[in-house]
């Protein structure tokens, strides 16, 4: 095992002791994200022989020194004074509540596990990683919801691969979720080039903006980053910040790399006079958007043109409606295909993600200078999904698996591509031709459509079933809400 599994396990482990009283993995990774914040700023404080971060009386000592309910009721304390503080403390603690009510079991939890080890010393690496393997083991455990915050490891990679961020860039995910996407860009930078010291400093401040909407999201993102590395103490050191990204314009960057909420429909909810609340679907209106919709991924990928600077390059996981869907979604395809250059789709597998049956697509496109003529003059179609059956568990998407996407996108050199049986161009003229300019095209047979193929085994056509019905529930669920 490696030392970042290692230490997965010893953290996880206790996490079924404190099942028991009803806690979720997601509230678990909650209060261990606060519990090594603390440890970690006094072991900081130490090293460089400076006074702790903390204030004095809500540090770490601080809970050392207690037991029992007196354990118990200042930690509840420490919680809520650290959330009214600004900068990194704030944005970790900001509306945090203690969630593990037996404080025999936070006493363990205290001296057992998290004061054993040294955090500081270890890499940035293993206790990044630890961190990430918590967020995957949490994402894995679908009943807490947790899924729609985690994209594919290895799809981002990839992303950010025939992305190619160049050191000085500025990168930006407005719906940022755990940080997947930053430190895939971040590893990419530090890996793939020579970092001055000026360099590795605008790394850590300065090259990465998280944008998200939940709260306790945001601090296991910025718990996440910092583990990594990004980030520091002062207000502008900030890496991630709460908040609608679709309110308004949070600047402007050279590289935005996303996966927006699956959900449907932006929504709000209105109380009347007798207390009654329903949901109603939110439209959202900006003069700098092409079209008014309450589709929140349409909503996103004009959300994502107007924060892109000049020439600046986009990666968005969309699902299919944005492809396909009319009306606000006509308009928005016809104006991004003429402003922007749409050069390449990816075409994704079904059961990659942890909610189940969707089917979605990553788009790439430049943004450019205002012109008459249409900027986009051919999209590059990569079809991974048909005759490809990928599981969560048993047939996992591996990083292999997007090797020929990698090779047929060519990051270094996109106008000497090649049509493969799965890569294929499409010229602007063709696509606007289209019905409704529609870019949901497929050309390849479907195996399990051929009345003389063999079908797929029956364990595939189980899972799919099982993927199909699920999206299909959730579609219900989604109609019930709107319908209350």
């Amino acid at each position: 095992m490696t030392a970042p599994q290692q230490l997965v396990q010893k953290l996880w482990n206790y996490c079924n002791v404190l099942r028991d009283d009803g806690l979720s993995y997601g509230d678990y990774v909650e209060q261990l994200t606060f519990l090594l914040f603390l440890k970690m700023a006094e072991e900081q404080a130490q090293l460089h022989k400076k006074p702790s971060s903390m204030p004095k009386g809500y540090d770490w000592p601080s809970l050392l020194a207690k037991d029992g309910d007196e354990l118990e009721a200042h930690y509840r304390h420490v919680l809520d004074t650290l959330g009214k503080k600004p900068g990194m403390l704030g944005l970790i603690f900001r509306k945090a509540q203690n969630k593990i009510q037996d404080p025999a079991k936070l006493r363990r939890l205290i001296v057992d596990l998290i004061d054993k080890e040294q955090w500081s010393s270890l890499s940035a690496d293993v206790k990044g990683d630890a961190y990430e393997g918590l967020l995957q083991k949490n994402a894995e455990d679908v009943k807490g919801g947790a899924g729609q915050y985690f994209t594919p490891r290895v799809l981002i990679a990839a992303m950010v691969e025939v992305v190619a961020p160049q050191p000085g860039e500025t990168i930006c995910d407005p719906a940022c979720g755990t940080g997947g996407f930053l430190l895939a860009a971040h590893d990419y930078l530090a890996k793939h080039h020579k970092l001055d010291r000026a360099q590795k400093k605008q790394l850590k401040a300065g090259t990465f903006y998280g944008i998200e909407l939940v709260d306790s999201v945001t601090r296991l993102c910025a718990m996440n980053l910092l583990l990594h590395g990004i980030g520091g103490e002062s207000e502008e050191d900030l890496p991630v910040t709460t908040k609608d990204a679709l309110a308004g314009k949070h600047g402007e960057y050279e590289v935005v790399l996303a996966n927006p909420p699956f959900g449907k429909k932006s929504s709000v909810t209105i109380v009347n006079e007798a207390g009654e609340s329903s949901k109603e679907s939110l439209v959202i209106n900006r003069d700098d958007f092409w079209a008014s919709t309450s589709n929140k991924q349409l909503n996103f990928l004009q959300h994502i043109f107007t924060i892109l600077k000049q020439h600046g390059r986009a990666a968005v996981v969309l699902p299919d409606n944005v492809l396909f869907e009319g009306g606000a979604g006509e308009t928005i395809r016809r104006e991004l295909l003429k402003q922007a250059d749409v050069h390449t789709l990816l075409r994704l597998p079904t059961g990659i993600f942890y909610a189940q049956g969707v089917k979605a697509n990553v788009l790439f496109f430049d943004r450019k200078p205002a012109q008459e003529k249409p900027w986009t003059q051919k999209l590059w179609i990569y079809d991974l999904r048909t005759n490809q059956h990928f599981t969560l568990k048993e047939n996992t998407l591996k990083r292999s698996d997007l090797d020929d996407f990698v090779k047929c996108y060519r990051p270094k050199n996109r106008h000497e591509r090649k049509e493969t049986e799965r890569f294929k161009a499409f010229g602007y003229d063709e696509l606007t031709k289209r019905d409704k300019v529609n870019l949901d095209i497929f050309w390849l047979k479907d195996d399990a459509l051929e009345e003389s193929a063999n079908l797929p085994a029956p364990e595939v056509i189980a899972q799919e079933i099982a993927e199909d019905l699920e999206a299909a529930l959730e579609q219900f669920s989604t109609i019930a809400e709107d319908l209350k």
